[in-house]
């Protein structure tokens, strides 16, 4: 039997949410809702406004039209329970700085920017370097660092936040697969404690193995709800077309006979 929970109780709430470049909707009539406590992936193929879903609920890009809460608040009441790890793309990996600080902007929300870190703030730091496996590398410059560990560094700065829901922007992409099963690992125990997480992801043979939640997207919501419920070829196909790459091939065979199988990764 389903519960079906109202906009307080879920985690994020998004209603009749558009968004538009250049009187071009990137994201049109958005309906979605993820329940707190899960471990949810968007999919889609390039162009389907992965992460402009995820920017606009966070305040980054501005909806044409819209609604959206977080434990039925907007954003801004709720900023300081949400951790954000941004596409590595758009990152200035120039900048001077090092793991250490990096991480330490983290606790910027919770310091303000007139106090500087102290003892306590770089002990926090060097705690989420730890459980990311980073702790050797806290002096090292960030340009100086690979890309997986990089994305470790970016996952740090957001665990010391101590957030309630973490939002990650294709985490996984371009990192060996020692990073990966560390990155899935962290965001297990996340949602183990109750945290939502909620993760931009590429690659739809791993979808059913690391989440429990899914939401499939093209530009519109073409499916969402828990993944052995909405994981399947007519999902998939409305939203990739014609190619399905899935990691089970009974899996596109029970749901439909025809399926052209791909042993390949999803689109970005």
């Amino acid at each position: 039997m389903t519960t079906t929970l109202h906009e307080p109780d879920l985690a994020i709430h998004v209603e009749d949410l558009t968004v538009s470049y250049h009187s071009k909707p990137v994201l049109w009539d958005i309906d979605f809702d993820v329940p707190p406590g899960v471990m949810a992936a968007i999919v889609g193929p390039n162009g389907a406004g992965k992460s402009t879903l995820i920017k606009s609920i966070l305040g980054l890009v501005k909806p044409t039209a819209g609604h959206v809460t977080i434990h039925g608040r907007p954003y801004q009441a709720q900023r300081r329970r949400i951790g954000y790890v941004p596409q590595r793309s758009s990152v200035d990996w120039d900048f001077p700085t090092n793991a250490l600080d990096v991480v330490m902007m983290g606790l910027y929300g919770q310091l303000g920017w007139l106090r500087r870190p102290g003892r306590s703030e770089r002990a926090e730091a060097m705690h989420a370097l730890e459980l990311v496996g980073m702790q050797d590398y806290a002096s090292r410059q960030i340009s100086q660092l690979s890309g997986g560990q990089q994305q470790r560094v970016f996952l740090a700065r957001a665990l010391v936040q101590q957030a309630d829901i973490y939002f990650l922007d294709e985490p996984m992409a371009g990192v060996d697969a020692t990073t990966e099963r560390a990155i899935v690992d962290i965001l297990r125990k996340l949602r183990d404690q109750g945290k939502t997480v909620i993760v931009v992801h590429h690659d739809l043979q791993t979808v059913r193995s690391y989440f429990d939640w899914l939401v499939i997207l093209n530009v519109r919501v073409i499916a969402q709800g828990p993944v052995r419920d909405v994981y399947n070829a007519t999902n998939l196909r409305k939203a990739y077309g014609g190619q399905i790459a899935l990691l089970e091939r009974d899996a596109v065979l029970d749901d439909a006979p025809d399926a052209e199988v791909v042993p390949l990764r999803g689109p970005n």
